[in-house]
């Protein structure tokens, strides 16, 4: 599955490209914005943006580069996306502690998944192709001794201290080894490379970035006597404050394996009213007419949720798939009583049932007891009296007494669902007290 890179496009209301990021909310720092705006508006240049392999998948957070380089290259620029098959084995400074080195083996797996993550979002035909790197092919052979007579030569060491991410962590308890103090010479080292190599006179990346982005285009400066760009994009956060992109302490991955397409789905579904704009504007192709349509459909009728819906829509099919996005979407609505169960994929619906309460139990349970196994219901007495009012379904059917078995109308696969509460007009993985979806997996 891959994003439809065929049907995305800049928006034609706009001068330019930067103007499209100023309004889009994607350039928090910048170097000189109006040498940017010239260079972006005439002839094709080379930019990069880089990626480390910390984990085995990218997330919501990278998404945010992932798209800013598609609109980049749809304006006619040539995107080089790098691998960091050597920073990764660094990592550059958190702002808490030293980050825990993988091996050697496991770094160069990562490599390989991030690559093909990043490789769905650019395209590597037509007049721009991108590119994809691994800085590793360029510091591997390099000796300490080069390294710090070439490199390392041209950083000053109360410059370098004066990094965000690097006095940060000086003035912690768990101070910062040589080791990630020494990553923003490798990643300047990085945009050297590409600037000899390819001619790449930009990398984006995130604002925490900065000291980082801007050790590039410090050393080509020094080292060559050119000018070098860089653009940071905002550290994206929900409206009251908390971290974006993370849901009880888990990461939002676009590998389908670690969160599947239905879980995406409903993150992006339950964005609140104050953010659900901004999040269209960097996380969607839409134009800025329809943003601003759907802007005014949330002050006008917010209780339709079309923004969050077609947020939640643009996403998933960007991230994994036309495809997916529709059997996820069907999923959404049956399991909330507005479609077939039975007519699903079974492994969509396999893949949706994993992200709500769930219990595992005897065909033969009564549906009373199996709303109190998966926490619907508080008590046998709360859920004789939901049965009673008629609002318990199961497998989108109206339960109509306490002896009701969950082992009638099974579905493929030995799964039964439970719903509290009357189908809504839109699905959620959020559940109110008095309704909500859950699963009872027979034995």
């Amino acid at each position: 599955m891959s994003a439809d890179l065929s049907s995305q496009s800049n928006d034609p209301s706009f001068p330019s490209v930067w103007d499209e990021l100023l309004w889009r909310g994607l350039v928090a720092v910048s170097t000189d914005q109006d040498e940017l705006r010239t260079l972006l508006a005439g002839p094709p240049i080379a930019f990069y943006c880089g990626f480390d392999p910390t984990a085995p998948s990218l997330h919501l957070g990278n998404l945010v580069q992932l798209l800013t380089m598609r609109r980049l290259q749809l304006a006619g620029h040539s995107a080089i996306g790098l691998v960091g098959g050597s920073t990764g084995l660094v990592g550059d400074p958190r702002p808490s502690a030293e980050r825990t080195l993988n091996t050697k083996e496991t770094v160069a797996e990562w490599v390989g998944y991030l690559r093909a993550q990043i490789q769905r979002f650019l395209a590597f035909d037509g007049d721009n192709p991108a590119r994809m790197v691994n800085n590793l092919d360029w510091t591997a052979p390099m000796s300490a001794i080069d390294f710090l007579r070439d490199i390392g030569k041209h950083y000053r060491v109360g410059t370098m201290l004066k990094k965000e991410a690097v006095s940060a962590r000086l003035n912690s308890d768990a101070g910062i080894s040589y080791t990630e103090f020494s990553y923003q010479i490798l990643q300047g080292l990085d945009f050297l490379e590409l600037y000899r190599t390819y001619g790449c006179v930009l990398q984006t990346g995130g604002s925490d970035q900065w000291g980082n982005l801007t050790s590039g285009t410090d050393l080509i400066h020094r080292v060559e006597g050119a000018s070098a760009h860089a653009i940071g994009t905002p550290l994206i956060t929900n409206s009251d404050g908390t971290k974006f992109g993370k849901s009880e302490g888990n990461a939002i991955w676009l590998d389908p394996l670690l969160t599947s397409p239905y879980a995406m789905y409903q993150f992006w579904l339950n964005t609140d009213d104050a953010d659900v704009i901004e999040r269209l504007k960097i996380f969607t192709f839409l134009t800025r007419e329809e943003i601003e349509r759907l802007e005014r459909a949330v002050a006008d009728e917010p209780f339709r949720r079309e923004a969050q819906r077609r947020l939640a829509r643009e996403v998933t099919a960007l991230v994994h798939g036309e495809e997916a996005a529709d059997a996820v979407i069907a999923a959404s609505e049956a399991l909330f009583g507005q479609g077939d169960l039975s007519a699903l994929d079974p492994a969509v619906l396999a893949g949706a049932l994993r992200e709500i309460p769930n219990t595992t139990t005897l065909g033969s349970t009564t549906v009373a007891q199996a709303l109190v196994d998966t926490g619907l219901c508080s008590s046998l007495s709360e859920a004789r009296r939901a049965i009673a009012q008629g609002g318990v379904h199961l497998n989108n059917v109206k339960v109509a007494t306490d002896s009701a078995a969950v082992g009638e109308n099974a579905l493929p696969g030995g799964v039964a669902v439970l719903r509290r509460g009357s189908a809504r007009s839109r699905a959620s993985s959020s559940r109110q007290p008095d309704q909500g979806i859950s699963a009872a997996e027979k034995r």
